[in-house]
């Protein structure tokens, strides 16, 4: 119902904009940055060639990758431990207002010569926050009993998803900052549309990689089935 409501929403509104919107046809069309896709993919490969594009897209690929299974599978590792999947889902709604604020902060820090100077800082700190989401991985099962979870188990995951938010963002805002104070502005548009996915191509097949590799590296133990190993799925099934 939620994703009809919003989707009608999304559908009616895009559909009056494009209906009632007029286009003010007095003022000069300003010269395109590009002619065509030709055009577009051979600027982006020349972008992309230049040294020192081409170590930050190296960088900017490989620097989350300490991130990666902390990110992607702490939460369905505590689903899989008996965490409602509904209860994690409203503790989300109270990241909300954080995930507004903390954009409006982080910026006035990134804004200088040196934006990057905020993602080398909140670096380790994620990298810590990883550690932590291990150990919280681990306490879940300890403080689970017949009624469910107390209150202030959540009131500590709140809290990690809380810190890890403003590492989190302290990273992406700065990245961004960065993103579009080294691109040209004659090719603005292209140059940061380049940039932005390779950062997010780095943040996303990290992640990928981590979701695959859960199985292989989680130890099974069968339980009734002293003789039977567990180590493949079709094991398991059995």
């Amino acid at each position: 119902d939620f994703l009809f409501f919003w989707g009608a929403v999304f559908l009616v509104t895009t559909t009056l904009v494009a209906l009632l919107k007029k286009e003010n046809k007095e003022l000069t069309p300003t010269k395109e940055e590009t002619k065509g896709i030709t055009d577009t993919y051979k600027l982006l490969f020349s972008i992309i060639k230049m040294p020192a594009v081409l170590t930050f897209c190296l960088l900017i690929l490989t620097a989350k990758i300490g991130f990666s299974a902390a990110d992607a599978v702490t939460g369905l590792k505590l689903v899989e431990e008996g965490v409602p999947k509904e209860h994690l889902a409203l503790l989300a709604v109270p990241m909300v207002p954080l995930q507004i604020i903390l954009p409006l902060i982080i910026s006035k820090y990134t804004a200088g010569p040196q934006p990057l100077n905020t993602f080398y800082k909140a670096m380790p700190f994620r990298l810590l926050l990883g550690l932590q989401f291990a150990f919280l991985v681990w306490w879940t099962p300890k403080v689970k009993h017949e009624g469910g979870f107390p209150v202030y188990y959540y009131a500590v995951v709140l809290l990690s998803y809380a810190l890890h938010q403003v590492t989190l963002y302290s990273m992406y805002v700065a990245i961004m900052a960065f993103n579009a104070k080294v691109s040209d502005p004659l090719i603005g548009g292209t140059y940061m549309t380049l940039l932005n996915t390779v950062s997010n191509l780095g943040g996303n097949w990290p992640s990928t990689v981590a979701l695959w590799l859960v199985d292989p590296l989680t130890v099974k133990e069968c339980a009734g089935a002293q003789e039977q190993t567990c180590g493949t799925a079709v094991a398991a099934e059995v």
